[in-house]
This record gives C-alpha cells, structure tokens and sequence, in this order.
C-alpha cells in the first residue's frame, strides 16, 4: 500500500464523527442546554406546571431529559439511516425535523400556563430544533 494511499484512510477514519458520536453529542447537548433553561425557568419563579384537561402536569428534570433526548435520538437516527440509501435524506431531516420542533413551540404558547413556564417550553423547543439541525450538520461537514 503506498504511503497517499495510508494516509487517505488514516485521514478517513480519524477524522470527523461517527454517526454514534454525532447522536451522542446533540443528545447530551440539548439535554444540558434544556436543563439549564428549566433551572433558570425555576430560579426565576415559574410555577413549571402545566395544565392539561383539568390535570396539572409538573415540568420536572427527567421528562426534560426524555423529551430532549429521544426525540433528538429518533428523529435523527432515522435521518442517518434514511441517508445510508439516499444521502439527500440528511438535508432534507435537518429542515424537517428543525420545522417540526418549531412548529411544537404551539403547544406551550396554547397551554396557558403562567408566563415564565411558557417562555421556558418554547425556549425548550426551540432547543430541540437547533439541536437537531446543529447534529445533522456536524455530520453532513464532517463524513
């Protein structure tokens, strides 16, 4: 093997993210981004409680953790998997999926709930949707 051609495959494989790095790192960033505005949302004294059909819903850590990081992990994952057949899938994900986590901005901004806890959902959502481009795009620059 010469030596243009070791250095092709070094340069191949260590270099960039693996798609398992990639899903792991907008996980945990947008877990981390989503549990530090639920922090903030609560030093600031929103009551993060959200009531829907007459049942109060409190916003705790571990339903910011799930729902930041398995939607993120599916939609994403799929994206990847999509893209495995046709790489246009990526593109299309980053946009889709990004739309999809801002048009859920809806749900907290119709949910009456104070104005402290609504602001902290959709700053939440709008998280997820800068999460799911931002991964998509640290895999699309660096494959």
């Amino acid at each position: 093997m010469s030596s243009s051609a070791v250095q092709n495959s070094v340069r191949r494989s260590g270099s960039g993210f693996g798609w398992w790095k990639v899903l792991v790192a907008g996980a945990i960033g947008a877990a981390v981004v989503n549990l530090i505005v639920l922090a903030v949302a609560e030093l600031a004294g929103a009551s993060l409680v959200v009531v829907d059909a007459g049942e109060e819903h409190p916003i705790t850590i571990g339903g910011v953790i799930g729902s930041s990081v398995v939607p993120l992990v599916v939609g994403v994952g799929a994206a990847l998997l999509l893209a495995l057949w046709k790489p246009v899938f990526l593109r299309i994900a980053q946009y889709a999926g990004s739309g999809l986590a801002l048009l859920s901005v809806a749900g907290p901004l119709s949910s009456g709930a104070d104005g402290g806890t609504v602001a902290a959902l959709t700053v939440m959502h709008i998280t997820l949707g800068v999460a799911v481009f931002t991964t998509l795009q640290l895999h699309r620059r660096h494959r």
